[in-house]
């Protein structure tokens, strides 16, 4: 459950003067079971990705059918649907490639573009109207790809797409929406990456063979009592949630950087997302010997032997995984939550993450979310750039927020990051607190932080 913030208004309803369509591929695809790898495969994957895009002017929507038909030729997993695989008991997904067709709703909103870029910084539940629900009775029965395109008042439109993360990752979203946009504006646009469909690649071996120790997952099957500070997560969700917000321009990131230098050279990502962590960790007043662990997407395609291939739109990441005790995190610099992240980077080579893939042919296997942070970037993923023709967005982000944390893209400001993630309004004060906390080192960035 999330609410917002006092000065968050409700938009209007959405009028929808016709029933969605159904968008399928423009010619005859394979027809076919695909497939899904053990990271496609993650129960923790099994949501969607839902994406916004916020434009001044709209685009004619027969364009966009007509191109998004075009575009499913080639991404004809995402007109399938999911299903269980027959010849499993375990619950093992594949995709129906039956070209059944991709949901297409057309809505109009009595909002203008302005009034909407006046508070959008912070997801708002009211924006779920902005993608169409689908009644479904399972999360499986719903199309692995729904879009809205909204009209808005002043001539603008939203665009809003929600995407089965078991069939693709942000990377793989990115690649999509890209070739769609492309296609939209050059219909004769050729993909430079076709997309590459086989998921073999990231079979797990036979017999499977795990080598490593994996953090980020647990075999406890223990059912946590909700008020165990173990359970925080499931605590946290429990609760009624803000949104807070939080942008960093490039003096603030390098000022963050050099709090850090000459202890330990670092990224960008590396910097923040410990910053994030430590800040999160403190906010949430937990025992100082508690052990306590970050989550964080790494790209594999260039990781693994032999690399994925270009066009590889499946989920080509694994978790990496950060721990240390409360303690530590909260008393010593930064520079110790950047050597963790480092260290659970490095250890990500080809052996390490064919162990891993090995380790989730095991049924209890789930990630490990009980005292832990999720960070997802999103900003390095060439999101912020669709255009359908009309121009450039002028925002965009998620359609909803979540404990999980998200590193945005600033469109227009490639170089600033936008830090999202809901927390029971109490802790979402001490966060943003915590974030901006002693950060002035010449730049004041306390006061130039950005509160959504």
């Amino acid at each position: 459950m999330t609410v917002e913030l006092k000065n968050s208004p409700q938009i209007p309803d959405c009028y929808y003067q016709n029933d969605p369509v159904l968008i399928r591929p423009d010619r005859p695809t394979p027809n076919h079971s695909l497939y899904l790898s053990n990271l496609d495969d993650q129960k923790f994957l099994r949501f969607t990705i839902k994406y916004l895009y916020l434009y001044e002017k709209a685009v004619c929507v027969e364009n966009l059918k007509f191109s998004l038909s075009k575009i499913l030729s080639d991404y004809y997993p995402l007109a399938g649907r999911l299903r269980t695989a027959t010849s499993n008991e375990d619950e093992k997904l594949e995709i129906d490639c039956n070209g059944e067709g991709v949901v297409f709703a057309e809505a109009f909103l009595d909002y203008s573009a302005l009034d909407f870029l006046e508070f959008c910084a912070k997801p708002n539940v009211s924006w779920r109207k902005l993608i169409y629900r689908v009644d479904a009775p399972t999360f499986l029965d719903v199309p692995p790809l729904v879009v809205q395109v909204t009209k808005l008042n002043c001539g603008g439109m939203i665009i809003c797409t929600s995407f089965n993360h078991c069939i693709c990752d942000g990377i793989g979203t990115s690649q999509f929406l890209n070739a769609w946009a492309q296609t939209t504006t050059n219909p004769n646009y050729v993909l430079q990456n076709a997309p590459f469909h086989s998921r073999h690649l990231l079979k797990p071996r036979s017999p499977p063979k795990v080598t490593f120790t994996h953090p980020g997952f647990t075999t406890s099957t223990h059912d946590l009592d909700q008020n165990d500070e173990f359970a925080l997560i499931k605590y946290l969700q429990s609760q009624p949630l803000v949104a807070t917000s939080i942008t960093f321009n490039p003096s603030q990131i390098l000022a963050l950087k050099r709090n850090i230098i000459p202890s330990v050279k670092c990224t960008t990502f590396e910097a923040l997302a410990s910053h994030t962590w430590k800040s999160w960790v403190k906010s949430l007043n937990l025992s100082h010997l508690l052990k306590v662990k970050l989550i964080f997407s790494v790209n594999i395609r260039k990781r693994v032997k032999p690399e994925l291939p270009q066009g590889y739109y499946g989920n080509g990441f694994v978790l990496g995984c950060a721990e240390t005790t409360v303690k530590e995190l909260s008393t010593k610099n930064v520079s110790h939550g950047v050597k963790l992240v480092q260290h659970a980077k490095s250890s990500l080579h080809d052996d390490n993450i064919k162990s891993m893939i090995d380790l989730l042919e095991g049924k209890k296997v789930k990630t490990d979310l009980s005292t832990t942070l999720v960070i997802s970037q999103w900003s390095k993923l060439d999101l912020e750039h669709l255009d359908f023709g009309s121009g450039l967005p002028v925002h965009m982000g998620p359609l909803t927020s979540d404990v999980y944390c998200l590193f945005l893209p600033i469109v227009g400001d490639p170089e600033s990051i936008r830090v999202s993630v809901s927390l029971p309004c109490s802790m979402a004060e001490k966060f943003e607190f915590y974030m901006t906390q002693n950060m002035d080192m010449g730049n004041d960035l306390g006061s130039n932080c950005y509160y959504g």
